[in-house]
């Protein structure tokens, strides 16, 4: 049976209020991602604009670029593209000196990223629900913890599922972060929790979501390497047995990456994307990493398809430093 978890004082019926992102808070955001994104700036902005300092536009600096592009972990197929597109700019354009040529690898950069900025809209079903998969360590747990509040800012109603049931203290650490939020987490009540069914764990807490109103399921699962065949088969029953507590459920179907990950990150995103269905994907601890030119490997590995959209990205530890992407921010940002 499943367990409950409130925390004392919980605001289960009154969310807190609306976030009304004023100058003042959009300023802070675009401080703390920029502060988040110093490694990756000083690896790749920074690089840049002294290779772009100004002289001649000829081979050698192609050559320089594509080397800090691939430092930066842009990956060979994402840095080949950037490059044909500044030389197709400077064709166009006429451009003779180097100096011209970060504003056209900025605008570049941007049309490669700009389809994968798409806000995730919560509003079409109610509970909606969103289960969250991904490799061990890449911050599943705690990226809920951050969703619950961000969703909280905007005045929804949230209920967390306790679906790893592998992991000791995962249950622990998720009822720490209802606690925090105030906000109910669903469990399983035994002993030891690793003898728990997530799927029923998950469907309990759906099923409870459409009794109370609540607006938004966020649903744990254990972390499982993509070539654990029978802990990816589980994860399918998991999503199998939210569409039967919810017909038209899981509404999103989010992938946590851990961006130090490097191009590992584009296996981890084929493999989830095959069993699952991926809907989007959350890119964490880009404040730990030199190399956020990953984001631009993920978007070329999918421009060819259906984007992927990039829902939410974390620049830092504190519990509003997951927000939702957007392209013009991050290439701003890294260049700045």
């Amino acid at each position: 049976m499943p367990s409950f978890f409130k925390s004392k004082n919980s605001s289960v019926n009154n969310p807190a209020p609306i976030d009304s992102r004023t100058g003042t808070e959009s300023a802070n955001w675009t401080a703390r991602m920029r502060s988040g994104l110093s490694r990756t700036r000083d690896n790749l902005g920074k690089r840049v604009s002294s290779l772009f300092g100004g002289g001649r536009i000829d081979e050698n600096l192609y050559e320089e670029l594509e080397t800090i592009l691939l430092t930066a972990d842009t990956g060979v197929d994402a840095t080949n593209w950037l490059l044909d597109e500044l030389r197709r700019k400077v064709k166009r354009n006429n451009l003779t000196d180097a100096a011209q040529l970060k504003g056209a690898l900025q605008e570049a950069l941007l049309d490669l990223l700009e389809p994968l900025a798409q806000p995730l809209d919560t509003n079409t079903h109610k509970p909606f629900v969103i289960m969250l998969t991904g490799v061990n360590g890449a911050g599943k747990t705690t990226t809920i913890g951050k969703l619950a509040h961000h969703f909280q800012q905007e005045g929804k109603t949230v209920l967390l599922a306790a679906g790893d049931t592998f992991r000791a203290a995962a249950c622990e650490q998720l009822v720490a972060w209802g606690e925090r939020n105030q906000v109910t987490v669903i469990a399983h009540a035994s002993s030891s929790p690793q003898k728990a069914d997530p799927a029923a764990v998950i469907f309990d807490a759906v099923s409870a979501a459409k009794a109370r109103g609540i607006d938004i399921v966020l649903a744990d699962t254990a972390g499982r390497l993509t070539t654990q065949s029978h802990l990816m088969d589980e994860l399918k029953k998991v999503k199998r047995v939210i569409a039967k507590a919810e017909p038209s459920a899981p509404h999103e179907t989010l992938l946590v990456l851990d961006a130090n990950t490097g191009q590992n990150a584009i296996n981890q995103v084929n493999a989830f994307d095959n069993a699952l269905g991926l809907t989007g994907l959350v890119i964490t601890k880009l404040d730990g990493t030199a190399k956020g030119g990953v984001i631009a490997a993920i978007a070329r590995q999918r421009q060819q398809k259906s984007p992927l959209p990039i829902r939410f990205i974390g620049v830092g530890e504190g519990i509003n430093d997951l927000r939702p992407f957007m392209a013009s921010e991050f290439v701003e940002a890294v260049f700045d």
